[in-house]
């Protein structure tokens, strides 16, 4: 997950941000939230997140690219509540 001031104002409209690995497709991600989470997905918009530039001594390379899925689920469900009582224990 993913907590931003944009992901955080997200959440009031039941909408969860989170990061995944860019060569996922959306069908992947779609049904590994649902098995995993049990919740259930209205829509999704991913987009891909420009990769930033690294420096090990005299050598670039570029960090791992991802893609940030919003990610909005049906009345009633959640996922952020498993994510809290995660982080406490």
């Amino acid at each position: 997950a993913v907590f931003t001031e944009k992901s955080i104002r997200l959440l009031g409209n039941n909408q969860s941000t989170s990061n995944v690995e860019s060569r996922s497709t959306r069908t992947e991600i779609k049904h590994w939230i649902e098995l995993f989470f049990g919740v259930k997905i209205i829509a999704m918009k991913s987009c891909r997140l420009p990769r930033k530039s690294t420096r090990m001594g005299s050598i670039m390379g570029h960090t791992m690219h991802y893609r940030r899925m919003i990610i909005t689920l049906q009345p009633g469900y959640s996922i952020l509540l498993p994510l809290i009582i995660e982080k406490r224990t």
